[in-house]
């Protein structure tokens, strides 16, 4: 084994895939790419993390509701131009044409463009990280969406493109809750 610089280290576990989250706020709707996701344990509960600095923190505290959108691979520069640009300035559905759905539970904005959609209301906010958790009301998925791989940030600009799967679903069984 080799050193490795300390300040580095998260881009052996950061975690995927990246996701683009649309808020609804005051008439105004926008979408912000996120890298840094949680799943939390077997249920539909996530979390991730965001701050003061981004317009889109604002809307979730003001709404209590936003929808997780999950790109695939082929729209790997748009979900990081996405992130590059600020809501305040733009509106990202038009800059980068994307098409708003609207929710079943939720005022925030489906991606039709996305291959899963998960309308969330917030259930906690822990301020000193700026962490929020999230149960999932809906989720939503394009079947016939072609592009299936999605897109892991490394946190140092670069990507890793989901490759092949393997099924050891045989060995989980026993852990697994029914119904998974």
């Amino acid at each position: 084994m080799k050193s490795f610089p300390l300040n580095k280290a998260f881009t052996f576990i950061e975690p995927g895939p990246v996701i683009l989250v649309s808020t609804a706020d005051r008439g105004r709707q926008n979408i912000m790419t996120l890298s840094w996701t949680m799943v939390l344990d077997f249920t539909p509960r996530f979390a991730f993390m965001t701050g003061p600095w981004n317009h889109s923190c604002r809307a979730l505290l003001n709404t209590g509701e936003c929808v997780i959108a999950i790109p695939t691979a082929e729209m790997s520069k748009t979900v990081v131009s996405i992130g590059a640009c600020s809501g305040v300035d733009v509106n990202k559905f038009e800059k980068f044409k994307l098409t708003a759905v609207e929710g079943k539970y939720v005022k925030a904005p489906l991606i039709k463009e996305c291959y899963a959609n998960m309308e969330c209301r917030v259930a906690d906010y822990i301020k000193k990280y700026g962490i929020f958790v999230l149960d999932a009301k809906a989720a939503w998925v394009d079947e016939k969406h072609r592009e299936k791989r999605l897109l892991h940030a490394i946190g140092d600009g670069r990507f890793i493109v989901d490759g092949e799967k393997r099924n050891h679903r045989k060995l989980m069984l026993e852990k697994l809750p029914e119904g998974v």
